[in-house]
């Protein structure tokens, strides 16, 4: 599953978009590079009950921002992507093809 499969994943889950859910993580105190990705992770399963692998994708913006490795666009890995950019603001606004 590619990261913004993820993240459109949980925003079916919980209602939210990663946007809003990386808000709640900045007013909680949980946001940046230095963030333990196991008090995120906690937060999550407490409050929006997400498993680990989902928390984890939100782990990956809430600490590094809407930006992953280029070597997961286009490869045959397990969270290939077709952009280095996640979109963050919701299924329904994702310019392109139409939202899976």
């Amino acid at each position: 599953m590619s990261f913004q499969a993820y993240l459109d994943a949980i925003e079916v889950r919980t209602g939210l978009t990663s946007r809003q859910l990386v808000e709640q993580a900045k007013e909680r105190g949980l946001y940046g590079p230095g963030t333990e990705a196991g008090e995120i992770v906690t937060w999550l399963k407490e409050e929006h009950d997400l498993g680990r692998g989902h928390a984890m994708a939100l782990v990956h913006v809430i600490r590094n921002g809407a930006t992953i490795d280029d070597r997961h666009v286009g490869s045959d890995g397990t969270h290939r992507d077709e952009s280095t950019e996640l979109w963050l603001d919701g299924k329904a606004t994702k310019p392109g093809p139409a939202a899976s």
